[in-house]
């Protein structure tokens, strides 16, 4: 036999390499959307024999078959989440915010599993020293359940201390689980997984383990979700991270700034269903019984805030955050403001603000000067030139890196979350936003990107142009690797 495969292997090798082509090709042309990404992976494929299909395998494989989740929603105990009675009609929307916000609601209706609901509140959380004392505060005054979800969970003293809240509320009868993403729980070393379980927290990891690493074919897929769920009563949502570098506390004037949300209300049903999915695939545990009913909503039906819960990912969920973003540009009339630490926005994205523009919609885009991330902010300078040459704005904000994701459309209709405006929140992350419909929590967020631009710095095509052409020439090279940056 040895000297069989001894005398044959270049064949072997040859035959091997055409079936493993030919099944990477097949899978590529038969689920790609794109055919230009489809061509792309193909040639790649074919081009770099057994190389190509196993980088295929790593990074090409971009969605995760989860549709028996939504259909064990109910034996997971979820149709208890639903209250019905907050669930806003077209009628509200159109008679209180005009038919386009109405027909932008319909858009969320038909791409999402979350309705729009009313009785909502929902407080902005300016830093990570208001943030975490929040969150610390909600975990020790909960009474039923915990359950956290984050991408990274630094093992640093603020990781610590929120990991201490919880090891309490489980040693007190607390139901506490805890999720974190694989890539995210290895940037602390040791990680943070250890610490919780070794204080008897049910901790698991997304996607993949410490030390097995990451799960194939999937490895290129990461929940890049934050949310903290206390009592079935209070949420957590937004963009931030657990880590003491977004602290003045730890950091001083040199901390990060980021911008978090608290919510209470119907809509806190659907982030602890979108939670409580996660840790079923990850955890194989559906969170259903006493400690995780969701309490029962106070407020008037109808009343403000309007809101909804919007999950995306590569699952049944994919690029919904893409489209909610396409009807919101569709339907502005006035103004368009965004604030997102990477700004690498495709074709389809760039066309719909730039149509925006040119029919007279303001639209003002903020990025930091200081970005923790130097590849991606080289790649997304190369594409500026694509919006201001369509009559969009560019800011650069000054001072710390700011990892805030805001966006407010005629100070009316706002969408705040985990999502950044890139290719992979875009495809490629499990990601949780919040539609929300108010004028005064909109208006907020409006005014709050307007006084960071007054201080700001504005980039030009000028400016973009006067660089040095090897540095152009560089930042175009990492553009094209922006999908997988």
């Amino acid at each position: 036999m040895w000297n069989l495969l001894l005398a044959y292997w270049p064949h072997i090798l040859a035959v091997i390499s055409v079936l493993v082509a030919a099944v990477a090709s097949v899978h590529a042309t038969m689920t790609k959307e794109e055919v230009r990404s489809a061509i792309g992976w193909v040639g790649v494929i074919l081009l770099s024999p057994i190389i190509g299909a196993l980088i295929y395998a790593i990074a090409g494989i971009n969605r995760i078959r989860r549709g028996s989740i939504a259909a064990e929603r109910s034996a997971a105990g979820h149709e208890m989440l639903a209250h019905p009675s907050f669930d806003v009609t077209d009628e509200l929307v159109a008679g209180r915010f005009g038919r386009r916000f109405a027909a932008l609601k319909k858009l969320g209706d038909r791409i999402t599993h979350h309705t729009l609901t009313s009785a909502n509140a929902i407080d902005i959380l300016k830093s990570g020293d208001d943030a975490y004392a929040a969150m610390v505060e909600a975990i020790a005054q909960a009474r039923r359940s915990v359950i956290l979800e984050t991408y990274i969970f630094d093992r640093d003293p603020i990781g610590l201390r929120i990991a201490d809240a919880l090891i309490a509320a489980a040693k007190r009868g607390i139901a506490v689980r805890v999720l974190i993403d694989a890539v995210g729980a290895r940037y602390s070393v040791p990680s943070i997984v250890g610490y919780l379980r070794g204080g008897g927290v049910s901790t698991d990891v997304f996607n993949g383990s410490i030390i097995m690493g990451l799960r194939l074919p999937y490895a290129n897929l990461r929940t890049h979700r934050k949310i903290l769920v206390a009592d079935g009563a209070v949420a957590f949502v937004g963009g931030m991270n657990i880590r003491q570098g977004f602290t003045a506390e730890f950091a001083g004037k040199a901390s990060a700034h980021d911008t978090h949300f608290r919510v209470r209300g119907p809509v806190v049903a659907d982030i602890f269903a979108v939670a409580a999915e996660d840790w079923y695939f990850a955890a194989g545990e559906r969170l259903h019984g006493q400690p995780w009913q969701i309490e029962q909503q106070e407020g008037e039906p109808d009343s403000p805030i309007l809101m909804r819960a919007v999950p995306s990912g590569p699952d049944a969920s994919i690029e919904t955050n893409h489209k909610m973003l396409m009807g919101a540009f569709s339907v502005a009339r006035h103004t368009i403001r965004i604030m997102s630490p990477y700004f690498l926005p495709d074709r389809e994205l760039v066309s719909a603000m730039t149509t925006a523009a040119r029919r007279g919609v303001a639209i003002d885009i903020v990025v930091p000067s200081a970005n923790n991330l130097v590849l991606v902010d080289r790649a997304m300078t190369a594409q500026f030139n694509q919006v201001l040459k369509n009559y969009c704005r560019i800011w650069r904000s000054t001072g710390p890196f700011d990892h805030s994701k805001l966006l407010a459309v005629d100070g009316t209709w706002a969408f705040v979350g985990s999502s950044n405006l890139d290719p992979r929140s875009l495809r490629l992350n499990f990601e949780i936003d919040l539609e929300v419909v108010d004028t005064g929590f909109a208006g907020s967020i409006d005014a709050r990107i307007q006084d960071i631009i007054a201080s700001a710095r504005q980039v030009t095509l000028a400016s973009l142009r006067a660089r040095p052409f090897p540095m152009r020439l560089l930042d175009r090279i990492l553009w094209l690797g922006s999908p997988y940056l």
